[in-house]
């Protein structure tokens, strides 16, 4: 028997499976990420949550056919190399020599968004598209693209980063240096930023009751609760931050003509009921397309498994350098 580690490293969270061949999923493990940690430190945890998951699942090393990586950043992953990672210390450390020297199995690094549209054109959402786009809000912003079954690289890794298509040229300074991108727009900080700029110009709030008394990291489910619960600053930020997603979307429309976007990450899972409905409107808003649009949108529907399951795959079916998805795992 032949079994996979999945691990999505986060910005807040690592995510972990071991499964089966077929994408079976035997266990699950979900650590915070250490604050302000360094690639060492990563390292640790990353070992310890493998070894967790061969003690839960009485795996052996050597029944272990390979481990797929989900990273937050530009990952060369023919290479595996990891050129940026913006919001973790990993950019340049060799993750995937370490990982091998210690398991001696395959090793593969992605970037966590090709990752989790991976996972979700294997078992998912987006099973049985062969052009597919993935948009997942979260700690940054990430993109990936399927077409005609091929995942979207680029020279570098670097592709389909749409986390950082500018959308406002005077907007919001962005972390990676440029103003307005989507992720500066729409991303878990981003959205801090505005309640809070809110909230300091007057505007009443029960968020900062609802996350005891801060509001430095709020997290998707206070954000879900204070729009269950109608709070005007939540409904207003969340309202403005699915339109420019809706806005997003129609430019990504124009430049791939999918068949579906997927929409995943932790604030789309909690909060995608009061959003998803303003995203789609935005996008069938569109004049040019309006008449014989049929890209739809969807909710991604692995949650936290979507990368782990996607980086196996990785594992799985790059012998070869162009990373195709097989026409039969659809």
């Amino acid at each position: 028997m032949h079994y996979y580690v999945g691990i999505d490293i986060g910005g807040t969270k690592m995510a972990a499976v071991m499964m089966m061949d077929s994408g079976r999923i035997i266990s699950r493990l979900k650590v915070s990420t250490p604050d302000q940690a360094n690639p060492k430190n990563i390292l640790a945890c990353l070992v310890t949550l493998i070894e967790e998951l061969k003690s839960s699942s009485s795996v052996k090393s050597s029944e272990i056919k390979g481990i797929g990586v989900g990273v937050p950043g530009i990952v060369d992953t023919d290479k595996g190399h990891i050129l940026a990672a913006p919001n973790i210390r990993l950019t340049g450390f060799p993750l995937s020599e370490h990982l091998k020297k210690k398991y001696r199995t395959k090793i593969i690094l992605a970037n966590d968004v090709n990752a989790g549209l991976l996972g979700e054109a294997w078992l998912g959402a987006a099973r049985g598209f062969n052009h597919v786009v993935g948009i997942f809000p979260g700690t940054g912003v990430g993109g990936a693209a399927l077409v005609n079954g091929h995942l979207i690289l680029g020279a570098q890794g670097a592709a389909t980063e749409l986390g950082h298509m500018i959308m406002h040229i005077n907007g919001p300074l962005c972390h990676c240096g440029n103003r307005g991108c989507l992720e500066a727009l729409t991303s878990r900080w981003a959205i801090e930023r505005d309640i809070r700029a809110l909230i300091k110009k007057g505007r009443k709030s029960i968020i900062k009751d609802l996350n005891k008394g801060s509001l430095t990291t709020i997290k998707s489910r206070v954000l879900k609760e204070a729009l269950q619960k109608n709070d005007r600053v939540a409904k207003t930020v969340l309202k403005q931050v699915a339109v420019s997603l809706g806005q997003a979307s129609v430019s990504i429309n124009h430049i791939f003509n999918p068949q579906a976007i997927v929409l995943g990450g932790g604030v789309i899972k909690a909060c995608g009921f009061f959003m998803l409905p303003i995203i789609k409107k935005t996008l069938q808003a569109d004049p040019f397309f309006k008449r014989f649009n049929t890209c739809q949108i969807f909710q991604s529907s692995l949650g936290d498994d979507a990368v782990p399951l996607g980086a196996v795959r990785l594992v799985q079916t790059t012998s070869r350098r162009d990373f195709t998805i097989h026409p039969l795992v659809f």
